[in-house]
C-alpha cells in the first residue's frame, strides 16, 4: 500500500505492528500511534511546530545524566508521573499513599545506623525524623530498608551542588529495628523550584506556570513480601501545597514538622538550639 494521506496513514502504521510477538508491546504501540496521530490531526500541527517539538525532546534528552533526569521532570510537570502512579498503586486501607519519585533519586545512597545525622555540610534548622514501617495490617516490619533524601534549607539537592558539598548529603539508607522503627537527624528542607534552566522550565514559562514544590522529605521503603513504597511527607506549614508543580501532594502525606525549643529531643539528644520534629508511620501493601 502506498500514497498515504492524513486519513489513511494511521491504519497503515498500525498494520506494520501486526506481527509483533509480544502482545503487550503490540497493544502499547498501536494505542500510541492512534493517539499520537489523533493529536496531530486535532491541533492541525504545522511543520514548524513539529520541528520545535523534535528540538524540545532532543534538548530534554541531552540534559539527562546520572544526576539529572529531565524526562522524568517533563513527565512530572505534565501529570503523567502521577497518573501512572495512581493507576499502579491502588492502595488498601492501612497502606501509605504513593507519589512521584522525582528526578533526584540516587541509588547508591550510603547506609547509616539509626540515629545518624545525614546533613553533612548542609546548614539549616536541625530536623529529627522518627517513624515506623508496618504491613497494611499493622504488623511491624523489622529490617525494612528506608531510603531518604531531601533538599537543603535553600531548596537545593546535593546532586545539584556536588562540587561545593564534596559529595552526597541529606540522603541515606536505614534499616528498621525489631519493632519496625527508624530515626535520624538532618536539616529542615525548604520549598523549592524544580530545575527551570532547561526545556521543562521553558515550557513552564511559556504557559505562565510556576515551578515550585512544597517542602518535603522523600522516602523509598522496601521490605520482603511487600510492594516498594515511593512517597513524600510534606510540611504542613509550607507554601505551594495546593499548586505543586508536579501534582504530587496528597492530604494524607501532609504532616506537622513540629517546632521545639532548645532542650532534650525525643531521642534523648541534647539540643542547644531550636529544632523541628517529623514523625510518621508508614504502611506497606503486601505484594
Amino acid at each position: 500500500m502506498r500514497d498515504f494521506n492524513e486519513h489513511t496513514i494511521t491504519q497503515a502504521v498500525v498494520d506494520r505492528f501486526a506481527e509483533t510477538p509480544d502482545p503487550r508491546l503490540k497493544a502499547i504501540l498501536t494505542s500510541l500511534v492512534r493517539h499520537l496521530h489523533d493529536f496531530v490531526r486535532d491541533v492541525d500541527l504545522s511543520f514548524e511546530e513539529w520541528q520545535a517539538g523534535i528540538a524540545f525532546l532532543t534538548r530534554t534528552g541531552q540534559l539527562c545524566d546520572q544526576h539529572r533526569q529531565e524526562f522524568i521532570l517533563l513527565s512530572d510537570t505534565l501529570g503523567v508521573s502521577m497518573l501512572v502512579d495512581a493507576i499502579n498503586h491502588r492502595m488498601p486501607e492501612g497502606a501509605t499513599e504513593t507519589t512521584v519519585l522525582g528526578p533526584f533519586y540516587v541509588a547508591e545512597a550510603p547506609e547509616r545506623p539509626n540515629g545518624a545525622d545525614i546533613a553533612g555540610p548542609l546548614e539549616g534548622t536541625p530536623l529529627l525524623v522518627t517513624g515506623s514501617v508496618a504491613s497494611a495490617d499493622g504488623r511491624a516490619l523489622a529490617g525494612a530498608t528506608v531510603d531518604v533524601w531531601h533538599a537543603d534549607d535553600d531548596g537545593s539537592y546535593d546532586v545539584q551542588q556536588l562540587d561545593a558539598l564534596g559529595g552526597l548529603a541529606g540522603r541515606a539508607q536505614f534499616r528498621t529495628d525489631a519493632e519496625g522503627r527508624f530515626h535520624f537527624w538532618t536539616v529542615m528542607p525548604a520549598w523549592y523550584p524544580i530545575p527551570a534552566d532547561g526545556p521543562v522550565g521553558e515550557m513552564l514559562n511559556a504557559t505562565s506556570r510556576h515551578p515550585n514544590r512544597p517542602a518535603h522529605v522523600h522516602f523509598m521503603i522496601a521490605a520482603p513480601g511487600h510492594e516498594t513504597l515511593i512517597t513524600h511527607v510534606f510540611a504542613a506549614d509550607s507554601p505551594w501545597l495546593d499548586s505543586d508543580a508536579v501534582f504530587g501532594v496528597k492530604t494524607s502525606l501532609i504532616a506537622e514538622f513540629a517546632e521545639h525549643p532548645a532542650g532534650r529531643a525525643p531521642d534523648g539528644r541534647a539540643m542547644e538550639r531550636p529544632f523541628r520534629h517529623l514523625t510518621y508511620d508508614f504502611g506497606l501493601k503486601a505484594a
